[in-house]
């Protein structure tokens, strides 16, 4: 009897300066039939590193945003299905067989693959990131990368399945990373809400910044995730104030210009 032949399976990653975290990436799916690696500028070891596991490597330094920038690694693939991945999410040896089991016999064009993501050393399962389901693994020609800035989303026309393996996100290493991703998150943030003509005052970016601590400390539960659940409740608090404060000296500027 013959073995079942599965569809082929491409595997797009978007990079920059990722060389602490891209190995443990590439090496958990060094399965797939095909690797994709776009990178915009690294200055680090990212693409030597990234060489040593595909040849399929690509650079597009003209940022544009997440959503772009996928959806041009998106435009290299060439295989039946794809899997989007960042550089610090890894694949286990169970959500493997469970993507493969899938492209066997699929059932749908689109799945979610539920995240389980460290915060400072931590695994968190509340606080608003448990569960966090992504949609990363679908038909090439049945979905695409929204063009936003930050917080990207993959837009699909078809019902989408649900798989059980949890894709595992080290995110968020500790208090240096805290802050630098703090900082650039709430500037592109501020920048997306300013594209949508969102405006702030500072008395808005105050309330804001408030309802992200009591959203993620008491309505996710962050509380049940001890003091690791305090710190990404503040810290979450501080991004979105950042976010609204950037927002309203945008908001001054065009103001100041009508003038």
């Amino acid at each position: 009897m013959k073995p079942i032949q599965r569809p082929s399976l491409s595997v797009i990653i978007i990079t920059k300066n990722e060389a602490h975290d891209i190995r443990d990436c590439l090496a958990s799916i060094a399965w797939a039939d095909e690797i994709i690696v776009l990178d915009s500028g690294s200055s680090d070891d990212t693409v030597s590193i990234a060489s040593e596991y595909t040849n399929q490597i690509y650079h597009a330094t003209d940022w544009q945003g997440f959503g772009v920038q996928k959806n041009r690694a998106l435009a290299y693939a060439t295989k039946d299905w794809v899997l989007s991945l960042d550089a610090d999410e890894t694949i286990n040896e169970l959500l493997q067989k469970e993507i493969i089991s899938a492209l066997q016999s699929p059932n749908f064009d689109v799945y979610y693959i539920p995240r389980l993501s460290s915060f400072c050393g931590k695994f968190i399962h509340h606080s608003g990131w448990r569960p966090d389901y992504v949609a990363r693994l679908f038909k090439r020609e049945a979905a695409e990368f929204s063009n936003q800035l930050v917080h990207e989303r993959l837009i699909f026309k078809t019902h989408a399945g649900y798989l059980k393996q949890s894709l595992l996100h080290l995110s968020y290493k500790n208090l240096d990373e805290v802050l630098e991703k703090m900082q650039r998150y709430s500037m592109l943030g501020a920048a997306e809400l300013f594209a949508k003509n969102k405006r702030a005052t500072l008395t808005s970016a105050i309330f804001h910044s408030i309802w992200a601590f009591i959203r993620t400390y008491v309505i996710k539960l962050g509380f049940l995730d001890g003091k690791h659940g305090l710190i990404l409740a503040i810290a979450n608090a501080e991004t979105t104030y950042h976010k609204y404060l950037q927002l309203y000296f945008l908001t001054r500027k065009t103001v100041k210009s009508k003038e």
